[in-house]
């Protein structure tokens, strides 16, 4: 008679906690909008120099340029408007840290004398679609 097969040992792949699967849901939905965003941008005119450039404070979405002007913009995606509009979800702090990040961008940079300003692109998605986009230019003035 034959002895019946024993697992000795199995590998363990961890589960994901219900947090976690949310923060890459948003991730995922949050480098969508981005990709949505900057086609868009480069739709309106906009010739994007840089995505998600990082330092210690943290990101900023696009850098691009309009014309003469660097422009810092800031990518809001959301499913639904059930806690208000994208564009909504930026706070004072969140401005401040941005106007934070772009003095960092341009002495990185080493560009001096030219023209700056922070725009917002709001999306709304349905079924991983940009449903409806908005562009606010000059959307908030730099916060120290």
């Amino acid at each position: 008679m034959l002895a019946e097969p024993r697992v000795i040992a199995r590998d363990k792949v961890p589960k994901q906690s219900q947090k976690e699967r949310m923060v890459d849901t948003r991730k995922k939905l949050g480098n969508r909008g981005e990709k949505i965003a900057a086609n868009f941008l480069r739709k309106q005119g906009y010739r994007i120099i840089e995505k998600n450039y990082h330092n210690r404070l943290g990101e900023i979405d696009i850098v691009a340029k309009e014309d003469e002007s660097i422009v810092f913009v800031e990518v809001k995606t959301r499913r639904s408007t059930d806690f208000g509009l994208p564009e909504e979800a930026l706070s004072y702090d969140k401005r401040r840290r941005l106007s934070k990040l772009a003095l960092g961008y341009l002495a990185h940079r080493r560009i001096k004398d030219t023209n700056c300003r922070f725009d917002v692109v709001s999306i709304l998605m349905d079924n991983n679609r940009a449903n409806h986009i908005k562009l606010i230019k000059n959307a908030f003035p730099a916060v120290y």
